[in-house]
């Protein structure tokens, strides 16, 4: 017997018979059934978690920062060397280059670069060292001038003293404290070692200058094709350009360099001012220290003219030393380095300070070449670009 199918019973209203249990139909994929719904988050949350990943973000960057810094600090040795053997190997180049179109081998020509930098500096050195010790030997020659400007400083210094502790002495009653004073024995063994390493990395260079020197075309292809095809283009300009504003660096100081050596050479020859060739080419050298070499190049002239020192050689000396480091930075300098090295001052103090702090002496001298290849790199990337207009000019 065949069930007859039951009709439907719709109401008036069109809804359906209330007795009857309602079932809602199925809609979509058994997936879709089985996934919960999503609710999409406040703005509040949204913006709570921005903030953490920000400041994630911020955080992560401070901890590389000080790591950066760090490994700098403890790679002092290796990269001062590397850097101080990379500008030699700048300054050879030319003469490098010269000998290479003369038919003579690369490594040849090298070698031969090298030799007569080791013979001049050792040369340089012997010179230098035998007018430092004439210039000491002759020293106490002024030993009653010197002692005896020495002698009112002190008593202007007393008389200053004994004011000053008159007016903020304390009481003279009860017992006097015993002042103890303690000496640190010197570490002998620790300067050994400083200049047994120093030593050592000194004789590093010239090896380095030579393999510079040798595998420089190749060192170069090595390094644009560490990029991606695409950018290789714009790191062979990067690589180049940075290599032209470390020659013009160079050559910039050198002309500079010898130019005030030789002016101040005359000034000092003209005041009586003994070996003052010696004490010449230091001041004029000393003098291309940014901001502190004003202040430097004045101590050999005054020191060298404290047996015949008067107010008129202190004026003139003063004159000429102030005068030569204004004229340089600021007429010379930008002339012949400007076109390639656009830093602001504020720039080139702040890495000044940072380098010296990190390298000492040698920061000094590294600073404005290592800040000016990081201005022409944060030129070429996109994302350090404000770094690079916050840099230069």
């Amino acid at each position: 017997m065949r069930a007859e199918a039951s009709p439907v019973d719709f109401s008036p209203s069109g809804q359906s018979d209330p007795r009857k249990p309602e079932v809602s139909p199925i809609v979509g994929s058994p997936s879709d059934i089985a996934q919960p719904a999503i609710v999409p988050a406040s703005g509040e949350e949204a913006e709570v978690l921005h903030a953490s990943i920000k400041a994630g973000s911020v955080a992560q960057i401070v901890v590389a920062v000080i790591a950066v810094v760090g490994l700098i600090y403890l790679l002092k040795l290796v990269m001062v060397t590397t850097l101080t053997a990379l500008l030699l190997a700048f300054i050879l180049e030319p003469l490098v280059s010269g000998l290479s179109r003369l038919r003579l081998p690369r490594p040849a020509g090298a070698l031969i670069a090298v030799l007569l930098t080791l013979a001049l500096a050792v040369s340089l050195s012997y010179f230098f060292y035998q007018r430092a010790v004439d210039f000491a030997t002759a020293l106490p020659q002024y030993s009653g001038k010197i002692r005896s400007t020495l002698a009112k400083l002190r008593t202007e210094t007393k008389k200053i003293e004994d004011s000053t502790r008159s007016v903020i002495a304390a009481p003279k009653d009860g017992p006097k404290a015993v002042p103890v004073e303690v000496q640190e024995a010197p570490a002998l063994s620790r300067v050994v070692s400083q200049g047994s390493e120093v030593f050592l990395a000194i004789g590093f260079i010239p090896f380095l200058v030579f393999f510079m020197l040798t595998w420089k075309d190749h060192a170069m292809d090595a390094t644009v094709r560490l990029f991606t095809p695409e950018h290789r283009a714009k790191a062979h300009r990067t690589v180049g350009k940075i290599s032209s504003m470390i020659r013009s660096f160079i050559v910039a100081n050198a002309l500079v360099g010898l130019l005030n050596a030789a002016v101040s050479s005359l000034v000092f020859w003209w005041l009586g001012i003994p070996y003052f060739y010696f004490i010449g080419v230091i001041s004029g050298f000393v003098s291309l220290v940014p901001y502190l070499g004003v202040f430097l190049a004045l101590l050999p002239p005054l020191t060298g003219a404290v047996g015949g020192l008067n107010t008129t050689s202190v004026i003139v000396i003063f004159v000429t030393v102030v005068g030569l480091h204004v004229l340089t930075m600021n007429v010379l300098y930008p002339k012949i380095v400007g076109k390639r090295l656009r830093l602001n001052p504020l720039a080139v103090t702040l890495a000044l300070l940072f380098w010296a702090w990190i390298w000492g002496a040698m920061g000094l001298i590294l600073a404005v070449p290592i800040v000016g290849a990081t201005k022409i790199i944060c030129d070429y990337v996109d994302s350090l670009r404000g770094l690079g207009a916050w840099l230069g000019d």
